[in-house]
């Protein structure tokens, strides 16, 4: 019998109105941060707060992460960092996606940090530096073998020996991003690294970062000064293998709208694409893809979809997901836990990102970022 997961009774907090709730674990979230932070003492663990904090929110989860002890933040937009500013007076934040022409008085005016990710940009920076009259922190970002954003072998050479522009800027990172830490037996992972010491040899002494949520768990040799968890922090399994160490910090419920009761050979949903193959109660639960629930988490005929969950009783998804609602066996489920108004978890103790990602096709990264804003959201525990 798996996990109970809690039910709101008559005397809980839930509105009347409400037929899905999203509850976040403000204390859990806490918990992953002081986890992850001591496993890579002595290094500073930051936090990747970017896309709202994967979708959480940035004011809620920024603010209990703060208060947990964390003052290094990583944000993919200057949008991101300017509210992560007002938030956190005090607090150091990089912009992941560098500066584009224009921006750099107003990473001045806000107290920013630029990820610098081409020669280009990094003079672009010296010469606004220059320009200010004053050398304003930065990082540099250089590509490992990830071909995505940062200084390529060439960019670093072409810059390297220039004395004066390193002289005219304050640089306070260098940095890199592993492809495939999700699969500790990749080979990648070490020849990223030996790159990466290589190249941060040729650039000015500088803190340096190479681990995310994945490179943490990749053991010591990849935490370098600094790490940067991001998924790890939300619940998310970072790595393929094992079980995941982070506790759940996301719980989706929907609410039962009506319960059915089907005859073997009917189908159920659009496209007909289930067949009943026993006479079945059925749930229509308030939740569907408007809601995170993936189109993908459909089981028609053959195939296994999501299985959500009343109390400690399973309940498999019957047919397609559509936008707002989806439908699941109830045959097995004692009536006391399925009654009109119910509540069914579809995100939480017994079905965690990482298995609703697995069964999307998809990873723990988009479940989060991908739950809607039409749930009643509950933060508890900050």
């Amino acid at each position: 019998m798996r996990a109970s997961a809690a039910r709101p009774s008559s005397t809980d907090d839930s509105d009347t109105h409400d037929t899905a709730i999203l509850t976040i674990d403000l204390a859990a979230l806490a918990d992953n941060y002081r986890n992850l932070r001591d496993r890579t003492r002595p290094a500073e663990c930051a936090a990747v707060v970017k896309a709202d904090a994967y979708g959480l929110g940035m004011v809620q989860a920024a603010s209990v992460l703060w208060r947990a002890g964390c003052r290094t933040f990583f944000v993919a937009t200057i949008a991101e960092a300017i509210d992560l500013r007002i938030l956190l007076p005090d607090a150091v934040i990089y912009v992941l996606n560098g500066v584009l022409a224009g921006t750099a008085a107003t990473f001045q005016e806000h107290g920013l940090r630029p990820v610098l990710n081409s020669a280009n940009e990094v003079r672009d920076w010296a010469d606004y530096c220059a320009h200010v009259r004053k050398a304003l922190p930065c990082a540099v970002h250089v590509d490992t073998g990830m071909n995505r954003l940062g200084l390529s072998a060439a960019d670093v050479d072409e810059i390297r020996d220039a004395a004066e522009l390193w002289q005219t800027l304050a640089l306070s990172l260098v940095m890199s991003h592993l492809a495939c830490a999700d699969d500790h037996t990749h080979a990648k992972n070490a020849h990223q690294r030996a790159r990466f010491d290589a190249v941060r040899a040729k650039l000015p002494e500088a803190l340096t970062s190479l681990a995310n949520s994945a490179g943490i768990l990749l053991g010591p040799d990849y935490h370098y000064d600094l790490v940067r968890p991001g998924v790890a922090l939300y619940g998310g399994h970072p790595q393929r293998q094992g079980e995941s160490p982070f506790r759940a910090v996301v719980h989706l419920m929907g609410r039962i709208l009506q319960i059915r009761h089907a005859a073997q050979g009917e189908s159920v949903g659009y496209g007909a694409t289930r067949t009943l193959q026993r006479p079945t109660r059925i749930a229509v639960v308030s939740a569907g893809y408007a809601d995170g629930l993936f189109r993908a988490l459909s089981a028609g005929d053959g195939e296994t979809g999501l299985t959500a969950y009343l109390g400690p009783y399973a309940a498999p998804v019957l047919g397609r997901v559509s936008m707002d609602l989806v439908s699941v066996d109830i045959t097995d489920v004692p009536e006391a836990f399925c009654q009109r108004g119910a509540w069914v978890e579809l995100l939480g103790p017994n079905v965690s990102a990482h298995t609703m990602a697995a069964q999307a096709g998809t990873i723990d990264y988009e479940v989060l970022t991908s739950l809607g804003n039409r749930a009643t959201r509950r933060y508890i525990g900050g």
